[in-house]
C-alpha cells in the first residue's frame, strides 16, 4: 500500500513539473545580445558550446580554461558566429588567486558581468576509489573552492546589473553513484552551498538569480572516454546541454535539469531506495 502511494505522488510530481515546463515563460535568445558573460572552462566540452552559443546570440564574451592555444581558436570561433566581443584568459583553478584574477579580467574587459557560467572540472579518475586522500583535496579545491571564490568576487558585480551565477553541476550532485567519488564529493558541495545561497540572497532581497544545473551523461570527449566499459546508456550532446544550461540562465530558474532522466531520478533516489540502489549496481559494471 505504501509503494502505491508512494508511485501516485511520484506520478503528480511528475505531471507538475511537466505542467509547469509548459506554462513557464518563453526563452528568447535575443534577449542576450549583448550581455557580458564569463565561461570557465570553455576550451572544450559543455563550456566550449556554452562560448558558441553566447556568440551566435550576440553576447559579449571571456571564456578562461588552462591551454591558451585551445582558448584562442575558441575565441576565433566566437567572432565568426558573431559575438559582439571574445577575449580569454588563460587560467589555473587550483590556484585561488586565479579564480580571483579570471573574474577581474572579465569585469574590467567587459565593464560590468550579467551572466557568470562556472563549469569548469578538473581532471579524476573514474573506477573504484584508490584512497587517494589527496586527489580528492585537490579536486575539492578545482570543482569547489575556486567556484566559491568566484561567486564571492562575482556577485557585488552581478548585484548591479540584475546578473545571473550559473553553476554547472550534475547528477553525482545528487545521487550516490558508483565510480567517481571525488567527482560527486565536489558536486555534493557545489549543491549545498549554491542550493543555501539561493536562500540567502532571496531572504536579503538580493537582485541576483543563481542557477543549478543537473546534468546527466553528456558525450563529451572526456565523458565518453572515462566510462568505457562501466556503464552502458545514452549520452546526449553537448551543444543541448549547453543551450538548456543559457536558457535556465536565462529565465532565472533555481534549477535546470538535463537530460530528462535526471529530474526524475532525482526524485526517485529518496522515495525508492532499495529500487534505486539495485537499479544502480545493474546499470554501472564492476570489472576487477
Amino acid at each position: 500500500m505504501k509503494f502505491r502511494v508512494k508511485l501516485f505522488l511520484f506520478g503528480s510530481l511528475s505531471a507538475a513539473f511537466i505542467a509547469l515546463q509548459w506554462s513557464g515563460p518563453t526563452f528568447r535568445e535575443e534577449s542576450l545580445k549583448g550581455m557580458r558573460v564569463l565561461v570557465t572552462g570553455a576550451s572544450t566540452g559543455i563550456g566550449e558550446q556554452v562560448a558558441y552559443h553566447y556568440a551566435r546570440m550576440g553576447a559579449q564574451i571571456v571564456i578562461t580554461a588552462r591551454r591558451e592555444h585551445v582558448l584562442k581558436e575558441v575565441v576565433k570561433k566566437c567572432l565568426d558566429l558573431g559575438a559582439q566581443k571574445a577575449l580569454y584568459i588563460a587560467a589555473d583553478m587550483a590556484e585561488m588567486a586565479d579564480a580571483e584574477r579570471v573574474v577581474e579580467f572579465a569585469k574590467e574587459q567587459l565593464h560590468e558581468l550579467d551572466y557568470v557560467v562556472l563549469n569548469h572540472i578538473g581532471p579524476s579518475p573514474y573506477g573504484m576509489w584508490d584512497a587517494d586522500v589527496d586527489h580528492v583535496k585537490w579536486l575539492m579545491q578545482v570543482n569547489f573552492h575556486s567556484y566559491v571564490k568566484m561567486a564571492v568576487k562575482a556577485l557585488p558585480v552581478l548585484e548591479k546589473t540584475n546578473g545571473s551565477l550559473i553553476v554547472v553541476s550534475s547528477l553525482y550532485g545528487k545521487m550516490c553513484l558508483p565510480f567517481g567519488l571525488p567527482y560527486a564529493a565536489t558536486k555534493f558541495a557545489l549543491n549545498g552551498f549554491f542550493g543555501s545561497l539561493q536562500h540567502d540572497l532571496a531572504m536579503k532581497h538580493s537582485n541576483v538569480s543563481v542557477t543549478i544545473c543537473t546534468l546527466g551523461l553528456i558525450d563529451t570527449e572526456s565523458a565518453m572516454e572515462k566510462i568505457k566499459g562501466y556503464i552502458d546508456m545514452p549520452a546526449y550532446p553537448a551543444h543541448e546541454a549547453a543551450y538548456q544550461i543559457i536558457k535556465a540562465g536565462a529565465l532565472r530558474e533555481s534549477e535546470a535539469f538535463y537530460p530528462w532522466y535526471t529530474f526524475y531520478a532525482s526524485l526517485f533516489r529518496d522515495w525508492f531506495p532499495y529500487h534505486r540502489d539495485q537499479v544502480i549496481r545493474k546499470v554501472y559494471k564492476y570489472q576487477p
